[in-house]
């Protein structure tokens, strides 16, 4: 048994993101329509004169009908995800105290996605990263509990400039900040993160950012809805303390399989996998 057991611990949720009232220009509906290629989310358009414009409604088919899961500006997907590079999470462009993403993304929460890297695709991977991001930013405003991140190899902490200032700020406060990979590189002494190699499976193929609240710690189910009740925006979608998880795993060269869930008990069962076995 390793982490591809949990590849499979979820169900196919049925969503669609809806462009309402499109203003900007027909590449961009393109970009939105090939980031969700072959994926289980539906994309489309339409016309709304109760809505504004350049908005993005995300909606999934329950037994009682089509429901708005969560609505966001298109401009701030465009911002955070169609019209950017993985650069900007690694340079350190995107700073952690001003990221954001918006709620259409964060609650495709228990769907599962089948993403490429580059040079097949330069944004399915993207929106794994900025989901990363997301999750580490989470921890980092909860100031406490615990965070695991897997990177493959150590040394990406230590090259990529944004992601090592990331893990710098968040083992800065009390959340307990764990890194994962082949131990091709180990911090300074001095340093906050507590650090573990390996050269199982688990550390070769997992891509997983996993954050649980301190033990005992009360917390809701779900993540908080957005702007479907508020006019949009880029509300952070998890409420303080959610417990929050990222799993892919890559099952071919620059080929991954993987979700993110806010199921507390799901979180903590893949919590606890990585912390008996890695």
């Amino acid at each position: 048994m390793g982490l591809d057991s949990f590849l499979g611990a979820i169900d196919t949720a049925s969503r669609s993101l809806t462009v309402v009232n499109r203003s900007a220009p027909d590449p961009v509906q393109r970009m939105l329509e090939t980031t969700f290629t072959d994926q289980p989310v539906d994309v489309d358009e339409l016309s709304d004169d109760a809505r504004g414009n350049d908005v993005i409604v995300l909606s999934e088919q329950t037994p009682a009908g089509r429901e708005v899961v969560a609505t966001s500006s298109l401009e701030d997907v465009m911002n955070t995800v169609l019209l950017v590079n993985s650069d900007l999470y690694k340079t350190g462009q995107a700073k952690l105290d001003e990221f954001e993403l918006p709620s259409v993304l964060t609650r495709l929460d228990d769907v599962p996605f089948s993403l490429r890297g580059y040079p097949e695709s330069d944004k399915e991977k993207l929106l794994l990263v900025a989901i990363s991001r997301y999750i580490e930013r989470h921890a980092w405003r909860a100031g406490d509990g615990r965070l695991r991140s897997s990177f493959q190899r150590l040394s990406r902490i230590e090259d990529e400039r944004g992601t090592r200032a990331v893990y710098q700020k968040v083992a800065s406060t009390d959340v307990q900040t764990h890194v994962y990979g082949i131990p091709d590189w180990m911090p300074p002494s001095d340093s906050d993160l507590l650090t573990h190699g390996g050269y199982t499976e688990d550390f070769y193929d997992s891509w997983f950012v996993v954050y649980t609240p301190p033990d005992g710690r009360s917390v809701g189910t779900e993540p908080a809805t957005d702007g479907s009740h508020s006019g949009g925006g880029t509300v952070d979608g998890a409420a303080p303390g959610q417990p929050v998880a990222l799993l892919a795993l890559e099952t071919e060269p620059k080929r991954w399989e993987g979700y993110w869930t806010f199921r507390p008990s799901l979180v903590a069962d893949i919590d606890r996998y990585i912390s008996r076995n890695m």
